[in-house]
């Protein structure tokens, strides 16, 4: 529903409208998302269990779950300033295109050199790193988006960072690659051989092409051998979602400033932070009673957590030394195959989507590849941008649900998350352009495989 004052292409808050706090779900959650598990006595962690592997602070949102409203520091907010409040695009031109009544609406998160939504949370986790004294930091990054934003926020904080990223991704995009390593950060294919876990996991699976749990359990084991080092990750955790609501925020902030209501709320799906964070200030409304939309997640069909994943405790990341977390999963085990939408290679989904989507709060899809690359020409044909594959999935999706309004003739709003550009993957658009490029779909055996390697939780 829209009103009667014309809506402009792009709409912009004002500096001073910018959210000044982060929004936490959990709070409004009637069913929490189940605590965190030592991988080894399968028991809840302690804070002081927690804080051996991430910032203090970090600790203390991981495990806040009644806090409706946190505070963002000045710190963060005057970073913020360089590139947010992010514009809420009406695709025009996208409308006119498919010939749909439907009105189609984007929350642009590209504007920012690292290129993505990644960088909100990047800067937190690097602020809260430097206020604890702390040398550096390590992570893992699948297509290079969240790295490149962890290494963009530590050379503004003066920390040493360390990235480890997926082989695939690290063969693929050797020019994100060099925007990290341009920012001061040291850049490791994972699995390597400079970990003790990295060298299991190469033994086990010779040849492998990575993934992002391969990747954390590196940088959990090269973090927690170094005094003065953290853990930070780009997603799945409920820290990381914290941070990311500041694009839901906006987005509905913009929203209400033109007096328009979305009928559907979209994003793509690998671990859940653009996701968790564009759709939780909706999911509140919807868990107090006072909205309702359809929210809808859109992972690929190559590595399908939801729509195909089971609700259960696993591991976080292939090495089995990160905290247990009850989630949507394929299982530790499971190695997704070397798709070029790389941030959406994971084998589980944030608890706190996880519950949303077990609760029925929200819906999932899963696309094919192929699909989702010709959406995203058409995309850029029209809009101008040229999207990430990650963001496509979810292009992909509100171009299904504008075309469902043109043979239905109704008149909906949707809404979706562009999570970032796709200039740095200009190698998986050649493998499109020029029909080299498959789709894969996991088989029932494939998938068995890695639910073998799902713990046994009493």
């Amino acid at each position: 529903m829209t009103a009667t004052k014309e809506i402009p292409y792009k709409i912009y808050l004002e500096e001073h409208e910018m959210p000044k706090q982060w929004y936490n779900v959990r709070a409004d959650m009637k069913n929490k998302p189940a605590p965190l598990l030592d991988p080894k006595t399968k028991k809840p962690m302690s804070a002081e269990e927690l804080e051996k592997v991430f910032c203090k602070e970090m600790v203390k949102q991981e495990l806040d779950d009644t806090t409706p409203y946190i505070d963002i520091p000045q710190e963060i907010r005057d970073f913020y300033k360089m590139y947010r409040p992010a514009p809420l695009v009406r695709a025009y031109c996208l409308e006119e295109k498919l010939q749909t009544p439907a009105k189609i609406y984007y929350k642009h998160e590209g504007n920012n050199t690292s290129g993505s939504h990644k960088l909100n949370s990047a800067i937190a986790q690097a602020f809260y790193a430097k206020q604890q004294g702390l040398k550096g930091v390590t992570t893992e990054t699948g297509a290079g988006q969240w790295g490149t934003a962890l290494a963009m926020a530590c050379s503004y904080f003066e920390l040493d960072c360390n990235v480890y990223m997926v082989k695939c991704s690290y063969e693929q995009k050797p020019h994100r690659r060099e925007v990290m390593r341009t920012y001061g950060a040291t850049v490791t294919p994972s699995p390597s051989m400079t970990t003790e876990i990295g060298k299991q996991i190469n033994e086990q699976f010779p040849g492998t092409t990575g993934s992002l749990g391969c990747a954390i359990s590196e940088a959990v084991e090269s973090a927690t051998g170094k005094e003065g080092y953290r853990y930070t990750l780009g997603s799945v955790l409920s820290q990381v979602l914290l941070h990311q609501t500041i694009v839901g925020l906006e987005t509905k902030a913009a929203l209400d400033k033109y007096d328009i209501t979305p009928d559907i709320v979209i994003g793509c799906a690998g671990g859940g932070s653009n996701l968790g964070g564009l759709i939780s200030p909706f999911a509140g409304e919807m868990l107090r009673g006072e909205k309702d939309y359809q929210l809808i997640a859109v992972e690929p069909a190559s590595c399908p957590t939801l729509t195909r994943g089971k609700f259960a405790y696993d591991y976080c990341d292939t090495g089995k030394v990160c905290p247990l977390q009850k989630m949507y999963t394929l299982g530790s085990g499971f190695i997704p195959s070397s798709t070029h939408a790389g941030g959406l290679r994971y084998h589980g989904m944030s608890s706190i989507v996880s519950q949303l989507y077990h609760d029925g709060i929200m819906e999932a899809r899963s696309v094919e590849q192929t699909e989702v690359f010709a959406a995203a020409v058409e995309f850029a044909k029209v809009e101008g941008i040229l999207p990430a594959p990650e963001s496509s999935h979810a292009i992909k999706v509100a171009i299904d649900e504008a075309l469902k309004c043109k043979e239905t003739g109704e008149e909906k709003t949707i809404v979706f998350c562009l999570t970032g550009t796709g200039y740095f993957d200009m190698y998986a658009y050649e493998r499109f352009n020029n029909g080299e490029m498959g789709d894969y779909i996991p088989t029932e055996e494939e998938l068995a495989h890695g639910f073998a390697s799902l713990p046994e939780i009493k």
